[in-house]
């Protein structure tokens, strides 16, 4: 998930001086090694995608732990 800040090009915006909109959250996940898809994540949403993250990344790596032996 990555941080995001974003200019929307009105002239009487904020951002035309350079102050971005944002945070913006973004979740990016590859489909397989040709397909990628995402969306924003809502801010109230971030701590609970982190956690779905965080488990993502435990059971592959004991998956991967089990398939080596």
């Amino acid at each position: 998930m990555t941080e995001r800040y974003l200019t929307c090009g009105k002239p009487g915006c904020k951002c035309a001086r350079r102050e971005r909109h944002g945070p913006v959250w973004y979740l990016s996940v590859s489909l397989d090694q040709t397909h990628r898809t995402g969306r924003t994540v809502p801010s109230h949403q971030v701590e609970q995608v982190r956690g779905w993250i965080e488990n993502y990344h435990r059971v592959k790596d004991r998956l991967e732990e089990y398939l080596r032996y």
